[in-house]
């Protein structure tokens, strides 16, 4: 599935001025180098830059395993008087090329307008829905339909936090004319035509976009929050997601190969009954309440809620587990310098700046519990946790206070 936009938080996208990421929560004008997210904010990039794109073709192979072969050639450094240019600069000064060869490739190929599709199913037996469309595309990454979920550390952590997760939710739910008022974009639909597959009964509640969580949102679900940080997901965007019913969600895919999507189902009508399924690729399953599930959205993909009543997950897109650390750091890097442009500037002083600003927005800061001495947790506010902490000595409160975008 997808947020706001055609989904993906990091698709690197080519447009008439040059190579930027737009996200599920971002939208692209075309007229300037300009970034307008989900809160309105105008965000200028260099307008003076521009660059040309160029077409490819369109490989078509039937390996299981996205490879290099077929690409263009992707040899040569990019200009540095350009954005993308500087951007990759920023890169190779940041990390060893060695390391980030993958990315480099990646980014290179968006300054190219690539565009990737390619039938990924059996070699012996063909199969329709088997086709991986990308313009966000890093090489020699794995694919298929569903992950194991119980692969990862944090999905077990997840499932065993639901019950939380859901009273917390239910409770939200229960209140939502006053929680709407206190949240950011609260059940916002998508923001672009181009998500028009979600259709209008498919909206979203963002706790955390391109890796920096949403301050306001977050302290409306302060268990959820806390839940999803001590699970250790590598997660780039969280958000949770509703779905009208009956309705469903047309086949499309999410273009980027670099994330997976997860859903944790929440609230599921009549679950187990095979009312609610989504489908990726060649492989259907149906969402049962309190699993999770991974999968591939740069695979086409469907949804459909045959039931009467709202479907609702909790939504998260993590990085693909083939990428190395040093890769994911390099593609955050790239989306930092789209939201900070002072990361790749000249001025040591300016570049220093934006460095602790860009490190800032990504925290999630933590205060000691004074009972379990070693254990930590988020520090939002919830009256739960603040008498937890206090125990029954008197202690000065403290007034925590929300900057609107992320915590700090």
């Amino acid at each position: 599935m997808t947020p706001l936009l055609p989904l993906s938080l990091g698709f690197l996208v080519l447009n008439y001025h040059g190579a930027i990421f737009s996200s599920s929560l971002m939208s692209y004008d075309h007229q300037s180098i300009r970034v307008i997210s989900h809160n309105h904010r105008n965000i200028k990039r260099h307008p003076s830059v521009k660059i040309t794109p160029r077409c490819t073709s369109i490989p078509i192979s039937s390996s299981l395993i996205s490879s290099i072969g077929d690409l263009p050639d992707t040899s040569q450094s990019l200009d540095p008087q350009t954005l993308a240019g500087t951007i990759e600069e920023g890169l190779k000064e940041k990390f060893d090329g060695k390391d980030i060869e993958r990315v480099l490739t990646s980014w290179r190929l968006v300054d190219q307008g690539y565009y990737r599709k390619e039938y990924v199913g059996s070699k012996t037996e063909h199969q329709d829905d088997m086709i991986q469309e990308c313009h966000s595309y890093v090489p020699g990454l794995s694919i298929k339909p569903f992950w194991d979920a119980q692969d990862f550390d944090w999905t077990r952590w997840l499932e065993s936090s639901y019950s939380d997760i859901r009273e917390e939710f239910d409770a939200f739910t229960a209140t939502l004319p006053r929680s709407q008022k206190e949240g950011n974009n609260i059940w916002a639909g998508a923001l672009t035509d181009d998500a028009t597959s979600y259709g209008e009964g498919w909206k979203t509640l963002v706790l955390m976009d391109r890796g920096r969580w949403d301050n306001v949102n977050a302290n409306l679900f302060p268990r959820t929050c806390q839940a999803i940080y001590k699970s250790g997901v590598p997660a780039t965007e969280i958000f949770f997601a509703s779905m009208d019913g009956p309705s469903s969600i047309k086949k499309h895919s999410d273009f980027t190969n670099f994330v997976l999507t997860s859903h944790l189902a929440l609230d599921i009508p009549h679950s187990g009954e095979n009312k609610c399924r989504l489908t990726v690729g060649n492989e259907t399953r149906q969402w049962l309440n309190g699993k999770t599930y991974v999968f591939d959205t740069s695979l086409l993909h469907d949804a459909i809620n045959e039931s009467e009543q709202v479907r609702y997950i909790l939504m998260m897109r993590v990085w693909h587990p083939d990428l190395t650390n040093v890769e994911k750091e390099a593609l955050q890097f790239t989306f930092d310098c789209l939201e900070f442009p002072g990361l790749i500037s000249s001025d040591s002083e300016e570049r220093f700046k934006a460095e602790k600003i860009a490190e800032l927005t990504r925290s999630f800061p933590l205060i000691p519990d004074e009972i379990e001495e070693k254990k930590y947790y988020a520090q939002i506010r919830s009256s739960e946790i603040n008498a937890k902490s206090s125990g029954k000595k008197k202690q000065k409160k403290r007034k925590l206070k929300s900057t609107g975008r992320g915590f700090g």
